[in-house]
């Protein structure tokens, strides 16, 4: 008989960038019986739960919610936006960023992909100053949309939004933007309304704590606008309809109740304690991955202490050192799950997430799979990350407003 049960004794550590830890509370929440999607109940949950994620978003506007991945998010920001043929400005940060763009060019719009060159460009975060220049060569205002990655899950680099919004302005030019924070919302600061984005993209399973399920799109009255005479092919990703029956609560097809259980306990929790707070921890719990990262002697991806990532670290390996076989060796031996380098950067590096539901012992013991697990591939070492890691916790000790999760 087939069995799906890999694990020892013990809890898994899954320490990928998402989807994360999913608390029990929320899974308690998410247990309660379905209920009628048309009926009482659901409308005034319905109602709570949309007004709750605004907040998250940090916008007055409305956030549509789907019952789909990040990816389904992805087209319903182009579909609902742009017409076929459009050009879009894209630019290149890492995996997603790369996924992004080949799925403009499947909707049959025109992507153009800016970027610094080869993996390199993987270590950076978005260039403002190459899309402002962009766009004011773009006299016929050609452009329709700039495209971007606010948190890259595949390289641990967090990009300024509000320099790109600032780009855009000072190009003068009427382009939409929009940006993919999947891994960003909940874990990074991000303003949808003061950054002046026109639709946010994200995803449940990430910052919110939720399994993977739920998407959203935050859209801005400019991309309203646009949405109505935008002539991308679009039924199920509509905004129209959903914002209108979301005036009481519900959608135009059944959503998936039960993980909108897990996501109204998922914004209690967050506004429960502040979104300042929230993103404090996760700065703190990157601080202290980091510097486990270098006491090891092994290079961050990301390559600008700028936008150094509170959500993952990427921790790229020695010449040689094929960083899947590290994984492995750590997910066998440990039980612990490292997320795997992507696209250009296959092999070269794996990466620590630090973000939803952990705490300092969680990410200590993550921290002493890897040093474990690097000793047993042979990888030599400059030191010890875990006694770094926790030098840097013992030095810099949470409030109890960081520790608490509600």
């Amino acid at each position: 008989m087939l069995t799906l049960d890999f694990h020892p004794t013990g809890r898994h550590f899954l320490q990928i960038p998402g989807p994360s830890p999913v608390p029990d509370r929320i899974l308690r929440a998410m247990s309660l019986p379905t209920i009628d999607h048309r009926g009482p109940e659901f409308g005034a949950l319905g109602l709570k739960v949309l007004a709750g994620i605004r907040q998250i978003f940090q916008t007055r506007h409305p956030v549509v919610i789907y019952p789909a991945s990040g990816t389904g998010a992805w087209e319903a920001a182009l579909a609902n936006t742009l017409s076929p043929g459009d050009s879009v400005l894209m630019f290149e940060t890492g995996h997603f960023a790369s996924l992004w763009n080949r799925m403009a060019t499947r909707l049959g719009l025109k992507p153009e992909f800016l970027g610094l060159p080869g993996a390199e460009g993987w270590r950076h975060g978005v260039q403002a100053g190459m899309i402002e220049e962009r766009l004011k060569a773009d006299t016929q205002h050609a452009i329709k949309a700039v495209c971007v990655v606010h948190n890259e899950t595949s390289t641990g680099v967090t990009s300024d939004i509000a320099a790109v919004r600032r780009a855009i302005d000072a190009a003068k030019h009427p382009a939409l933007l929009l940006v993919d924070t999947i891994s960003g919302l909940a874990s990074a600061d991000y303003r949808h309304d003061e950054w002046g984005v026109d639709v946010t993209v994200s995803g449940s399973q990430k910052g919110l704590m939720l399994p993977p399920g739920i998407s959203f799109n935050a859209v801005s009255p400019k991309a309203l606008e646009a949405s109505r005479t935008a002539r991308l092919p679009k039924a199920f990703w509509a905004w129209d309809e959903i914002i209108e029956m979301n005036q009481t609560g519900y959608w135009p097809y059944t959503p998936n109740t039960n993980l909108l259980y897990g996501l109204n306990e998922a914004c209690d929790m967050l506004l429960s304690q502040g979104l300042d707070t929230v993103f404090a921890r996760h700065r703190r719990w990157g601080e202290g991955v980091r510097a486990a990262v270098r006491a090891w002697g092994l290079e961050i991806q990301c390559a600008d202490p700028a936008l150094y990532s509170p959500v993952l670290t990427g921790v790229m390996m020695p010449e040689g050192v094929d960083a899947d076989a590290v994984r492995k060796i750590v997910y066998e031996r440990f039980d612990c799950s490292l997320g795997t380098g992507l696209g250009k950067v296959r092999g070269r590096m794996f990466r620590i997430g630090h973000l939803g539901d952990c705490n300092d012992l969680t990410l200590m013991a993550a921290l002493a799979g890897c040093e474990m697990g690097f000793r047993l591939a042979g990888v030599k070492l400059a030191g010890s990350g875990v006694q770094a890691a926790m030098d840097y916790f013992a030095g810099h000790p949470a409030s109890l407003d960081l520790r608490r999760a509600a």
